[in-house]
């Protein structure tokens, strides 16, 4: 059946294969069963949703409400939560049950829910086990990170996104098991690669686009197994290691013209509808190992999802974003960052290890079971705003609170943005969907006027003022802080990055660590699909490569035949 957006008034469609579903993810509570209705927005408005609840990038020093130490949360002091620094959050000598209270029929559950998220214990940032890597969220098992998100098992990389088991890399986004490479994207298990995008298993290269197996190449696209390669062309060693010197020389003009002709360059050649392997009747975008996975987006191991982000081993999941874990999890429907072996999560943020049939919570962790509209619980069942009940208890209440909801209208609904503990701009919504503080403010979003504070810096710098060639630029730039031309946000030069500008002959940055991601993000196809036919079969392809996009675009067979 086709239906409207209450958000965009796009019309979208929810097919048999969707109602299924949602009567089999619809909660058994109390010995009944509690249909959950059909979703009420499109799937970008449901992913909107969801972003704005994430924020990965946005940090600020305050105090740790526990310690009263100063530390790097994802929540400003002029917030209304109680933070807890990581290691003082993860400590037992505290409990969220400290915090419960009784289920109101008089209140909206909403409303309830707000009141409780004020008051319990918040975790600063999104972290584990990491070495000397304060500046980092969604981050683990990492070792001298610096500004790292949504990254694990790294250890001296820098500024990047989506980064995972790399080394010695900065300026990345979407890499995996890649060591020294430096302003690459979607890379796996690439060497000393830099400016590259859609590489696989290539090693000291410069300026590649879909290239796979290929060694000592310069300005190459859908190239396999090739060394000595520039612009496609074979080369000598000679000649190979003269457009090195002439490209890597520590001049960020010299880049610059470099990137202008690649970018060029690449468009002269065919692209894959979609990048994958290994994907059985699977839609979407940078997914792998998948069957009937329908637009999904960077997902990696899975079966039977659709609409997930940024997941791997998910298995019977709908409408989620991030995480997954090698545990996993299964049978889950519109949720935030779950993961490590759970299932039966419906309307939830932030929950992992081995949790399972959670309704509306938040932060709940190590083997939750049976949980209402609790926050920062650990190891608890039965429980109602964070409340303990007997088994039976809790079988008894949960029937009536879901008909109080069905009647204030929020069963089935998930929670809104304007719940969100993070201003619109703060959030990885502003990424995808960026919007203005005069549209956030008509939508009923929030939205932070950033107040960008540089202390103790003798001067700050216009980046179109320094010189053009790193060995021209002193260490004592390090003392300085330079204006980016396009935010006109100050950032500075930390001496880990600056040694490796150094070393590897890189051109200083000229844009804020915001502005670099953005400008990477925007490289990559929106997180969307669209139906248009290969420029050489004119068979049908879904693909991420919207219709005004310039690439032209093969269906898979196609293009395995152009590639060298």
């Amino acid at each position: 059946m086709n239906q409207v957006c209450t958000q965009c008034s796009d019309e979208f469609e929810i097919t048999d294969d969707d109602l299924n579903f949602y009567d089999e993810i619809s909660p058994k509570l109390g010995g009944q069963k509690f249909p959950l209705p059909p979703p009420e927005k499109c799937p970008r408005c449901r992913q909107r949703r969801r972003l704005a609840w994430r924020n990965e990038r946005s940090l600020y020093k305050r105090k740790c409400d526990a310690t009263d130490k100063m530390i790097i949360a994802v929540f400003s002091d002029d917030k209304p939560y109680t933070v807890y620094d990581n290691e003082a959050w993860y400590e037992t000598n505290w409990d969220g049950k400290d915090f419960a209270r009784d289920f109101d029929f008089q209140r909206t559950f909403f409303e309830q829910f707000t009141e409780l998220l004020e008051s319990v214990p918040l975790l600063a940032r999104s972290t584990l086990n990491l070495q000397n890597s304060d500046f980092t969220n969604q981050c683990g098992w990492s070792k001298n990170c610096y500004l790292t998100f949504e990254a694990d098992g790294n250890e001296n990389c820098m500024y990047a996104n989506n980064m995972f088991d790399c080394r010695w890399s900065s300026d990345c986004l979407y890499v995996i098991d890649c060591e020294l490479c430096f302003e690459s994207i979607d890379c796996v298990k690439c060497y000393n690669v830099k400016y590259s995008q859609d590489c696989y298993n290539s090693f000291d290269s410069l300026f590649l686009k879909n290239c796979i197996g290929c060694k000592n190449c310069i300005g190459c696209v859908n190239l396999r197994n090739k060394e000595y390669y520039i612009f496609n062309e074979k080369s000598t060693k000679g000649q190979y290691q003269q457009k090195v010197v002439e490209i890597m020389n520590g001049s960020h003009t010299a880049i610059d013209v470099m990137r202008e002709q690649f970018n060029t360059f690449r468009l002269q050649f065919p692209h894959r509808a979609f990048y994958g392997i290994q994907n059985e009747d699977s839609t979407g975008d940078h997914i792998n190992q998948t069957q009937r996975c329908y637009e999904c987006f960077d997902l990696q191991a899975a079966q039977d999802c659709k609409y997930v982000y940024n997941a791997r081993h998910t298995k019977k999941v709908h409408d989620m974003m991030v995480f997954g874990a090698d545990k996993g999890v299964e049978f889950c429907y519109e949720n935030h960052e779950i993961g490590d072996a759970c299932r039966n999560l419906v309307f939830c943020d932030q929950i992992w290890g081995g949790s399972s049939d959670l309704l509306y919570c938040k932060c709940c962790i190590k083997n939750c079971h049976n949980l209402f509209g609790c926050i920062s619980l650990k190891q608890s069942n039965n429980c109602i705003l964070n409340k303990q009940y007997s088994e039976e208890e809790f079988a008894e209440l949960i029937p009536r609170i879901v008909q109080h909801m069905k009647q204030t209208g929020e069963w089935g609904q998930p929670f809104p943005s304007a719940m969100s503990p993070f201003c619109y701009n703060e959030s990885v919504a502003q990424q995808a969907f960026p919007i203005t503080p005069e549209q956030a403010q008509e939508e009923g979003y929030r939205w932070k006027d950033k107040i960008i504070e540089i202390q103790d810096i003798p001067k700050i710098i216009p980046a179109e003022n320094l010189p053009d060639n790193i060995t021209d630029i002193p260490e004592d730039i390090l003392n300085w802080a330079i204006k980016c031309p396009n935010t006109g946000r100050p950032f500075r030069i930390i001496q880990q990055e600056y040694e490796y500008y150094r070393e590897h002959n890189v051109p200083l940055p000229r844009f804020h660590p915001d502005e670099r991601h953005r400008l990477r993000l925007i490289q990559r196809n929106p997180q969307h699909v669209w139906q248009r036919t290969c420029a050489k079969c004119s068979t049908e392809v879904y693909t991420s490569y919207s219709p005004e996009s310039p690439e032209s675009i093969y269906c898979e067979e196609c293009f395995r035949g152009a590639v060298e």
